[in-house]
């Protein structure tokens, strides 16, 4: 099946990170996307999968007629999306003024870390430091610790370019009904703080404080944290509710009365010095057959070679193997229009005529030199 977004035309001006996260989850659901890159451009190859199912084209944008060819696509685009500091693509003549005016349906998607204004909007940046600002990263970690990097999901991926993707297709779906495109500024910073919506709330109902690891999700509870087991490797438990807490108790066979004041998070430390005890009498394998698919919430803490490799996980072919690589599969599901199977990460074209055909602009003279 060809996906949800069959039909939809996206153009991509090659970067790193959360735009191409972005143009990959679009090229995930059906979408035709033309990922535009200079040329001679160091690549992964295969295992770069962020850059898998679209096609690839070549074009220095400093050189005479590159950015008329750039712009024969964008024309007839649904949506461009690009990663560049402010400023740089108005420099190539390829900004929203230029855009919208030959395309005004055009969605024009603009990933950055700070945002197109504000005092750092210039400003070189990375995930640590957009989430730095949203209040994100104070709030992981141990207590009496440093804050904990946590990759770098939550600025490029999941405020980034999961943001960018979402406000991208909001857009797609505004201009359908309205017939005129534009400008979706995603920030990382916004979406970073975007996705700690939860915990501002609960700040302000007085359920959550500035104290690291103190709190009931951030590792500060005992009964929502990682155990080590006697293997050495380590289990996740997250029995908040009380009938999940029970039940995580029966199975362990913890019969101590200071468990039953679960809610205390003055003995939340004491109860995970108890806790611990417990889990490392066991492996981890031992710990799954006791209480993998119970309501304990509990689930075995996998590496990279492990993940794919788990019942659950191959059950719902959450991952697959494209040219060897084992990469996460398109998510999320559709009953009726499910999505295709990841292409390979493609070899840039080299027939402009025949793309531009694909695109249905063959009919436009193409400038020379512009590869």
């Amino acid at each position: 099946m060809p996906g949800p977004l069959q039909g939809l035309k996206v153009v991509e001006m090659a970067g790193i990170g959360p735009g191409p996260f972005a143009a990959m989850m679009l090229a995930d659901m059906g979408a035709d996307v033309l990922r535009i890159q200079r040329p001679g451009v160091r690549s992964d190859g295969r295992v770069d999968v962020l850059a898998r199912g679209r096609r690839v084209l070549e074009l220095d944008l400093r050189q005479p007629g590159a950015a008329d060819t750039a712009l024969k696509f964008i024309d007839a685009a649904d949506v461009l999306v690009e990663g560049f500091r402010p400023g740089v693509m108005e420099r190539l003549g390829l900004g929203p003024d230029v855009c919208l005016a030959r395309n005004p349906r055009l969605v024009y998607g603009r990933m950055t870390g700070w945002g197109q204004t504000g005092p750092l909007s210039h400003a070189a940046g990375h995930d640590i430091n957009y989430i730095a600002i949203s209040g994100a990263l104070h709030a992981i970690g141990r207590s009496g610790e440093a804050p904990v990097v946590p990759l770098n999901y939550i600025g490029d991926f999941g405020g980034g370019g999961m943001m960018l993707a979402f406000g991208v297709m909001c857009a797609v779906h505004e201009a359908r009904r309205s017939g005129a495109g534009q400008v979706v500024d995603a920030a990382m910073t916004d979406g970073a703080a975007l996705l700690s919506a939860m915990m501002y709330g609960m700040k302000a109902g007085g359920r959550w404080s500035n104290q690291r690891g103190e709190n009931l999700l951030d590792g500060g509870a005992h009964f929502y944290d990682t155990y080590a087991c006697a293997d050495g490797k380590f289990v996740a438990i997250g029995s908040i509710e009380p009938q999940f807490y029970a039940t995580l108790r029966e199975h362990c066979g913890i019969d101590d009365p200071l468990f039953d004041q679960q809610m205390d998070p003055r003995l939340w430390p004491v109860l995970k010095l108890r806790l611990a005890d417990v889990f490392k009498t066991r492996t981890r394998d031992e710990w799954c057959a006791l209480l993998e698919g119970t309501d304990a919430c509990f689930a075995p803490v996998l590496d990279w070679d492990e993940a794919p490799a788990h019942a659950h996980n191959a059950a719902r072919e959450t991952f697959v193997e494209i040219d060897g690589v084992v990469q996460p599969a398109p998510a999320p599901r559709f009953s009726r229009t499910p999505a295709d199977r990841p292409s390979p990460v493609a070899h840039p074209v080299s027939d402009v005529d025949a793309l531009l055909a694909h695109w249905g602009v063959a009919d436009i003279p193409v400038p020379t030199n512009t590869v």
